[in-house]
């Protein structure tokens, strides 16, 4: 049996890859990093490239630690990556650059049912990141699951438009999204059109997955990266909304339907480095354990309590530098098999 089943954001967890703090760093400047990541500052030469902080590393560490054993005392199988050089130089004919982390797997490795996809990532320097989860990938694959990695993009400068406004800093030459654009919600994916994804990603993903999944590409909602902290499904019908970015005009119309819990105004928790590669709404990236329990910053104290109200208990952890590594609790881990069967919610 596929070791590797999974259909929707909230059955409950069985086995979860969590990631690590361990190596973590901002590569060199580089076109890529500027557009996609950095593009509020003044010009891709004042990125604050290099290791992060000691003491931001170790204490991340020990979080994700303390994480990992959470849920391995709620019956879940933990696993993490392996190690691996991030200063090593990657290179192409067009460019070369260092590495980033391996802090979110939620970002490079999508799964979808019984099948683990390579996703083809944005950023040069997380070009060769699933090399940190290969063992894995291999155990995954001789247990029965699908095996797919996405075409390899060439990411030449011209996929770079560090120049236009956000949503249109990545072009549409080739397909390219991170795993982190797209939501699983059973027979139906939603797939954040963005500076993180492209038309053409959606089209690759829709393309791969056939008939059985519809691709749902979500435009005008969330224009810089990733959706786990815009769109949280919680259970069947229920799902947490970012206020700031959505509203009834821009929906997916395939969860219109669904009751819409509002997030709440969140604590700005604050960021120790030079800049923040999250915004203040990293407080709602949060992981659901199962449709009654979820993970979140135990800093929240308003969201906790809305969801409480509303039946969903709530183990309280902390990421404390999410802000300053740009991901919270469903950026560091990746689902890979949940208890449940494919179904359609709509």
């Amino acid at each position: 049996m596929s070791l590797v089943d999974v259909h929707n954001e909230w059955d409950p967890l069985e086995e979860v890859i969590i990631g690590t703090a361990r190596g973590a760093r901002v590569p060199k400047p580089d076109r890529g990093l500027y557009a996609v990541e950095f593009s509020g500052l003044d010009c891709a030469e004042e990125i604050p490239s290099g290791p992060i902080p000691t003491q931001i590393e170790e204490r991340t560490e020990a979080e994700l630690s303390a994480l990992c054993d959470a849920l391995t005392g709620l019956g879940v199988r933990v696993r993490r990556p392996g190690p691996r050089d991030t200063s090593a130089i990657t290179a192409t004919p067009d460019w070369q650059t260092e590495g980033f982390y391996d802090y979110c797997p939620r970002d490079g490795l999508l799964t979808v049912g019984d099948t683990v996809i390579e996703t083809p990532m944005v950023l040069r320097a997380r070009f060769l990141e699933s090399l940190a989860y290969k063992d894995l990938l291999l155990e995954y694959f001789e247990s029965g699951a699908r095996w797919i990695s996405a075409p390899r993009p060439r990411l030449h400068d011209d996929m770079y438009r560090p120049e236009q406004p956000q949503g249109g800093k990545l072009a549409d030459l080739e397909p390219a999204f991170d795993a982190a654009n797209i939501l699983r919600f059973g027979t139906d994916l939603l797939y954040l059109v963005s500076d993180s994804g492209n038309e053409m990603g959606w089209r690759w993903l829709q393309s791969t997955l056939g008939e059985r999944y519809t691709v749902h590409p979500c435009r005008d909602v969330y224009a810089s990266t990733h959706v786990d902290s815009t769109i949280v499904p919680l259970r069947p019908g229920l799902v947490l909304l970012n206020p700031e970015r959505v509203n009834d005009g821009n929906m997916p119309a395939f969860l219109k339907s669904w009751d819409h819990l509002w997030c709440p105004e969140l604590v700005d928790v604050g960021f120790a480095g030079p800049v923040a590669r999250a915004s203040r709404w990293i407080g709602m990236n949060l992981l659901v354990v199962r449709p009654d329990l979820a993970i979140v910053d135990d800093r929240q104290p308003e969201l906790i309590r809305v969801l409480e109200k509303h039946g969903v208990d709530v183990l309280p952890l902390r990421l404390t530098h999410a802000r300053d590594l740009g991901g919270g609790f469903h950026c560091v881990s990746l689902d890979v098999r949940r208890a449940g069967r494919l179904e359609t919610y709509r």
